[in-house]
């Protein structure tokens, strides 16, 4: 497992998300999507499991989902479980925010 930081204080990782609003960031050779709602960071993969759509595309919900953006497949921020379809979990990072930044664990 590697471990990325992005910023370098908690009031700069704030600045750089708006509410959620969803980021593509490269981490070493892996891009990955990076979203915000309160003070609470979520990082997951940035393609859909079931068709590869970007999801840096996609929305956030007020359940603290993901939505693709190609067929509105919900994803649970947290745990990456699909809500309504037949697909693959998503896959998601655990991301800890420090008065150093933040920290995305992959």
């Amino acid at each position: 497992m590697k471990t990325f930081i992005l910023g370098r204080t908690k009031e700069e990782v704030l600045g750089l998300l708006r509410e959620k609003e969803i980021k593509t960031v490269a981490l070493g050779e892996r891009k990955i999507c990076l979203t915000r709602i309160g003070e609470e960071y979520f990082a997951f993969e940035q393609n859909c499991p079931h068709r590869k759509a970007n999801l840096g595309q996609g929305y956030i919900n007020n359940f603290q989902e993901i939505i693709c953006p190609l067929h509105a497949y919900r994803f649970d921020l947290k745990s990456g479980k699909v809500s309504n379809a037949n697909c693959p979990d998503l896959q998601v990072f655990k991301t800890q925010i420090s008065d150093n930044g933040l920290k995305i664990f992959i």
